[in-house]
């Protein structure tokens, strides 16, 4: 099996680890990314980048890296801000025909593809993985991990595998919207990009949810805890953490 993957017993450490953090005292709703980095890196003996860095997370003894996201179920990726180059010009000739779209939709996933090689480079890894929480409505948590892209095999995305659309300006109480670049699918005809390039170059990235998984060995599911720890038991854990370090 590809060093890429937990092992089945490193998904149940993992798995604890998060139901620990959930019965803290004071309710949480979701797991912050720098959380999850640590936790994944801690349990996999791996090293947190903070940089920004198509990797989050490496392990330079098995040449491995991984992208880590922990959002909710309803929050939208950031895949990155996407500052392309010549956007200005780019930007002009998508009004004014399908070829001009289509040349800002190849610039925006030549930038992805590019950014995740040089992680590949510059770390001299063979594969880069996807380390990845989902939290739900419904108060259950999915996880999974995934490759992402390889030494043999270092293009994520196809840009011919999308044809882009710019979105109508939306209207609120406060502000107009700037429309945004919309990547569609060509296979399933689903919005998989949305590019704010007008405005702070976020990438969003809804077509992550083709990529999560109903079941499989590289994935697990948990819900929240029913009870979580009163202030005294946690104050009372901090005490006996407390003498234990000195």
């Amino acid at each position: 099996m590809s060093k890429l993957f937990s092992t089945p017993a490193e998904l149940r450490s993992i798995a604890e680890v998060l139901k620990g953090y959930l019965r803290l005292p004071w309710p949480a709703k979701s797991v912050p990314g720098s959380l999850m980095e640590s936790i994944f890196s801690n349990i996999r003996s791996a090293k947190v980048l903070e940089t920004y860095d198509f990797v989050d997370v490496i392990k330079p003894k098995d040449k491995v890296g991984w992208q880590v996201k922990s959002t909710k179920a309803s929050t939208p990726v950031t895949w990155k801000r996407a500052k392309i180059p010549d956007a200005n010009r780019l930007i002009s000739e998508s009004h004014k025909n399908q070829d001009g779209l289509q040349q800002l939709g190849n610039a925006i996933m030549a930038f992805c593809n590019n950014h995740a090689q040089k992680s590949l480079e510059d770390y001299a890894l063979e594969e880069i993985g996807y380390s990845r929480l989902i939290v739900h409505k419904n108060r259950t948590l999915t996880y999974f991990e995934r490759e992402i892209c390889s030494t043999s095999s270092p293009q994520i995305f196809e840009p011919s595998d999308f044809y882009w659309t710019w979105s109508e300006p939306k209207k609120t109480q406060s502000k107009e919207q700037l429309p945004a670049l919309h990547g569609i699918h060509r296979k399933t005809q689903k919005k998989w990009f949305a590019w704010h390039g007008l405005g702070e170059n976020q990438l969003h990235f809804s077509g992550e949810r083709d990529w999560w998984p109903e079941n499989g060995e590289h994935c697990i599911e948990l819900s929240f805890p029913k009870t979580r720890l009163s202030e005294d038991e946690f104050m009372e854990l901090l005490r006996n953490l407390s003498r234990f370090q000195q």
